[in-house]
């Protein structure tokens, strides 16, 4: 009979936290990336778009 880490050690290591890292991290790259496009159409001149960019960046937890 095996013991309860039999299973487990035949498996790849992948941990969860680092696929809700990786998750997250995309999540932020495509607000960013809306939000820019959002401001381009709005019309905002490239000032004050990387000025809204540069703050959105702030609050933007990651």
């Amino acid at each position: 009979m095996s013991d309860g880490n039999y299973n487990r050690n035949l498996l790849p290591y992948k941990p969860f936290q680092s696929g809700l890292k990786t998750g997250r991290a995309q999540m932020h790259t495509l607000a960013l990336q809306a939000f820019a496009k959002w401001l381009d159409e709005q019309g905002f001149d490239p000032a004050t778009q990387q000025q809204h960019l540069l703050r959105l960046r702030e609050l933007l937890p990651l």
